[in-house]
């Protein structure tokens, strides 16, 4: 999307970024038995439909990665999380990109 003021981070840089014990603020706005059917560890859910009343739940002055399947819903809750003030990154290629650890249930 020409003109965001949030970027774009591939699978493969989170996972790294992780590997080395980096403290990442995650958000998955997938629905709930998306969420349960594998999620990245440490990642906070919020399905994308109750983003706009749960948004103030992120830390504002931290970066949040949004996660979805394929990248298309992360990046609306990217355009959204921008236009309230957060620095927000889309993980480029979703969780069906993802190789890293995997989570099951809630």
């Amino acid at each position: 999307m020409a003109g965001t003021n949030w970027k774009n981070i591939l699978p493969q840089e989170v996972q790294r970024r992780l590997e080395r014990g980096e403290k990442l603020n995650l958000l998955d706005v997938r629905e709930l038995d998306e969420w349960e059917s594998g999620h990245i560890p440490g990642a906070k859910h919020i399905p994308l439909g109750f983003l706009w009343e749960r948004y103030k739940e992120l830390d504002l002055a931290e970066e949040t990665i949004v996660i979805c399947r394929s990248g298309n819903r992360s990046a609306l809750a990217c355009e959204f999380l921008a236009s309230m003030g957060y620095k927000a990154a889309n993980m480029q290629g979703g969780m069906i990109e993802w190789r890293g650890r995997i989570e099951y249930g809630k």
